[in-house]
């Protein structure tokens, strides 16, 4: 369904949408784009597609199309999909029309967040599909973000079926191993370990915990293919406790949720999610007819704009782009 309202979707960072478009178009088109100024007319119009190459989940519709307006309002955006939604190969995503030159300026940008974003999503929906049907598991994010980019990647988890952890070291108290560094320190210095009644086990700490009001427990489990085998034998021997405890604290893969799920896990915490999501496979195809059959039968009728192949140019002034920062407009 085509979702072309000019407000984002519940939820949406909106605030933290325009400083990121901002930030990263003054990264790409701070002085200008002389290629396309030497190459292109100034009063061309154009029309592209932005097209699925792969099965994706889509997130990051809203920001894809406030990097083409932030360059030029003249362009118009028809947006096809909702975020959230799968996409198969093939799939016209959104639609642009407008200025050739402004649609150049801001491609990259766009195509950039768009399959960042959309990246994360797909990654957060595989591990939400791997949980077994009548299992509560939830699938948690972390903190470990793009820098610049979390308030948006935390909202593609939540389009990807996955659901927020902590915002910021504000949100929450969270006590974990490296918390503790001043205890290890104390180790290394060669000073007297603390009795028993001082050094509470891990049930004396979860204890501790539920009696103090904590909501969870984080646990940081073996690797669940492994978590049940029988342990190799070392000539002869059992290996050592210390070789066991280190390959238990490896990352959870999305192999390892059913087995978790169904050891009546209550949430997964994955880092992956954000700080290894591949960016989804988009591309953005020029000069292809969007009212073909291969795009969709309605015809492209967004922002007044017609079809290239009939259009009147618009009059604009030669060179003209209205983007130049967050407040002001310059001719590049």
């Amino acid at each position: 369904m085509s979702r072309n309202a000019a407000a984002p979707e519940p939820g949406f960072p909106s605030e933290a949408m325009e400083q990121v478009v901002d930030a990263a178009l003054a990264e790409d088109f701070g002085r200008g784009d002389p290629t396309s100024r030497l190459t292109v007319d100034a009063d061309r119009l154009g029309q592209a597609a932005a097209l699925a190459k792969s099965e994706i989940v889509v997130a990051g519709l809203d920001v894809f199309r406030a990097a083409f307006t932030r360059v030029d309002p003249a362009i118009a955006v028809q947006l096809v999909l909702d975020d959230g939604a799968r996409a198969t190969p093939g799939a016209v995503l959104a639609r642009v029309a407008g200025p050739a030159r402004s649609i150049l300026a801001a491609e990259r940008v766009a195509l950039n967040l768009l399959q960042r974003l959309s990246g994360v999503a797909t990654l957060t929906r595989r591990y939400v599909d791997a949980v077994p049907p009548g299992c509560a598991t939830r699938i948690l994010d972390t903190r470990k973000t793009t820098p610049g980019l979390r308030a948006l990647e935390r909202y593609a988890v939540r389009r990807g079926g996955g659901l927020n952890h902590r915002p910021d070291l504000a949100g929450g108290i969270l006590i974990k191993t490296t918390t503790s560094s001043p205890a290890r320190e104390r180790r290394r210095s060669g000073a007297p370990r603390p009795s028993g009644a001082d050094r509470p086990s891990a049930w004396k700490s979860s204890h501790l915990a539920r009696r103090a009001g904590a909501g969870h427990r984080r646990r940081r489990p073996r690797r669940a293919a492994r978590q049940h085998a029988p342990r190799p034998r070392r000539r002869g021997r059992a290996p050592r406790r210390r070789a066991r405890r280190g390959r238990g604290l490896r990352g959870i893969k999305v192999a390892d949720v059913p087995a978790l799920a169904r050891a009546g896990v209550d949430f997964i915490s994955v880092g992956a999610l954000t700080h290894s999501a591949p960016a989804a496979d988009i591309s953005l195809e020029f000069g292809v007819d969007v009212r073909s059959r291969t795009l969709g039968d309605d015809r492209l009728d967004i922002g007044g704009i017609p079809a290239p192949e009939s259009a009147q140019c618009l009059p604009r002034t030669p060179g003209r782009v209205a983007w130049a920062g967050p407040s002001t407009a310059a001719t590049s």
